[in-house]
């Protein structure tokens, strides 16, 4: 379930709120309540005497073989399940109006997820176990995490050990080189692994609200360098972590330093356009820019891959269910009090998007088994914050919360009104089937604002998982329709499944639109771009 949207941000009164409307709908329905109430007792009584069904073994927090061998473990599971669905029942029984009823439907999941019996020792046989087998050390090593992540993760459970990973030693490592560098970012040209590439050149746009390497990761999950294999030439941005002082930074400031990389690309590869690639946030400035390319008729972008993006808060997807406009601006007020939005902000927020796998999986691994935080390299970069600029962050709330880039001429770009149903370029969407952060439905509806044509594709994946997605798992699946389908459901009706990554399917897309093959370039740059430094640059390190 979607819940907060990360730039509007999850406020206690906001939740307090919630609480308080639940309450009322309880006064105001109490014949629904002593339903409820009945129907909990029943199956509290069915535990007692043995006859409710064994708990299901999908929830992997209940995945330890006591929850259905031991009688005493497997009554508290089934009397846990018999009390929140009498709570999610009351929810969804409720005369309440369906925003009202998803917001409550959220803040009861939180609250029962919080009070599962696996997040406490004597609930948790794992924890007991290993309590028993280590005669408490596990014990002693999770207070240590807990004050040591109270000191220095503002009490939240540590998701990762950051001192597994270094950026430009384990993570990162694609040969390139900084061939362009300005105030807002660093612009890194990767080495060709092939005799011959594509004339046309690719241009990956990261999300400004995380560094670019999870375009890099590692080896084998590297897009990077399965783009250089497919005989690609692959350029990359590194923005600039912003401070206070860099808080007028807007869209504008964005489109204009990306335009000033587009003709550093062209100047040294001699290309007189290039293929964009940009996920989240960044595909928001990419088509900002590539608007702002059809209003002012400047002719930079051939093709454009747009991953799990969406243009605004969709209300048909349960986006955004906190953006009440008095949050909005408690929002706007806070980055422009501050001069940034803060990316351990925005982490916490990702982080409640998903409680049970990003808060309390490692409340219980960190804390009641004692163990280290996992050293996992999608985790650490997650775990790499940046900051937003107070006047971009103002930005992109106007731009989510009135739909700015999917209607027409209501968004301004380097003076010019934009309007993407006059972006006439190839596109190839991205979106994820269990995607909590940009659900497919929304990022389906925000794509047909643009003109031309599109080729949406659906990944069964969420949303990094979908981003990193190399060919051999064995697990990947992706959808397509040739059909252009309003609703989103009927597409997905008609769609053809493949058991593959959509890297390869994507691919054959962009060779298309890449250009004809040519040798590789002997070195990197140019004489006006000479390079300035190794990949992955400065401002990836930048804290």
């Amino acid at each position: 379930m979607a819940g907060p949207n990360p730039f509007v941000g999850l406020r206690p009164e906001d939740l307090a709120s919630t609480a308080q409307q639940i309450g009322a709908q309880c006064l105001q329905e109490p014949v629904l309540v002593l339903e409820q109430q009945t129907q909990l007792a029943q199956d509290l009584v069915s535990v007692l005497d043995g006859s409710a069904p064994l708990p299901s073994a999908r929830d992997r927090r209940f995945g330890d073989p006591a929850w259905q061998d031991n009688p005493l473990y497997r009554m508290s599971l089934q009397g846990y399940e018999a009390w929140r669905n009498a709570i999610s029942g009351f929810v969804r029984r409720s005369v309440m109006d369906e925003r009202s009823k998803h917001r409550a439907e959220y803040f009861t999941s939180l609250v029962a997820d919080a009070l599962a019996p696996t997040n406490t020792l004597l609930g948790n046989p794992a924890a007991l176990r290993k309590t028993v087998e280590s005669g408490g050390m596990n014990l002693i090593s999770g207070l240590t995490n807990l004050v040591t992540d109270t000191l220095t993760n503002r009490g939240m459970p540590a998701q990762v050990d950051k001192e597994a990973f270094s950026v430009g030693k384990n993570l990162a490592t694609t040969p390139g080189v900084v061939v362009f560098r300005n105030d807002v970012l660093e612009l890194i040209q990767y080495a060709p692994s092939t005799e011959k590439v594509h004339a046309r050149p690719q241009l990956i746009v990261p999300p400004q609200v995380n560094k670019f390497y999870v375009f890099d990761l590692a080896q084998g999950k590297s897009m990077v360098e399965y783009l250089l294999a497919q005989e690609l030439q692959v350029f990359i941005v590194s923005w600039r972590n912003p401070t206070a002082a860099h808080r007028d930074w807007d869209m504008d400031t964005y489109v204009r330093a990306l335009i000033e990389a587009i003709h550093a690309i062209r100047d040294i590869t001699g290309s007189p356009d290039v293929n964009l690639h940009g996920a989240c946030s960044g595909a928001m400035t990419m088509s900002a820019l590539m608007g702002y390319c059809a209003a002012s008729g400047e002719k930079l972008v051939h093709a454009a891959t747009l991953m799990v993006s969406v243009f605004g808060l969709d209300a048909q997807s349960q986006l955004g269910l906190f953006s009440t406009p008095e949050a909005v601006t408690a929002a706007r007020q806070g980055s422009q009090a501050r001069g940034v939005l803060d990316g351990e902000e925005l982490g916490r927020v990702f982080a409640w998007l998903r409680p049970n796998d990003l808060v309390w999986n490692y409340w219980v691994n960190n804390y009641l088994l004692g163990n280290a935080p996992p050293a996992f390299d999608v985790l650490y970069w997650n775990n790499d914050t940046t900051r937003l600029p107070a006047g971009l962050h103002g930005q992109f709330l106007d731009m989510l919360t009135l739909n700015q880039l999917a209607t027409p001429r209501t968004l301004r770009v380097l003076g010019h009104a934009i309007d993407l149903s006059e972006v006439q370029c190839d596109k190839y969407v991205l979106a994820g089937m269990t995607d909590h952060i940009t659900p497919w439905k929304a990022v389906y509806r925000s794509v047909r604002a643009f003109g031309g044509r599109t080729e949406f594709v659906l990944s069964s994946s969420g949303h990094v998982q979908s981003l990193i997605n190399p060919p051999g798992n064995p697990k990947a699946k992706f959808f397509r329709n040739d059909a252009t389908e309003a609703d989103p459901e009927t597409w997905l009706e008609g769609a053809t499944a493949t058991q593959d990554s959509w890297w390869q399917h994507w691919s054959q897309w962009l060779k298309k639109r890449s250009g004809p093959k040519c040798n590789a370039p002997a070195s990197p740059g140019s004489l006006q771009y000479a390079p300035c430094g190794e990949a992955p640059g400065l401002y990836v390190s930048e804290a």
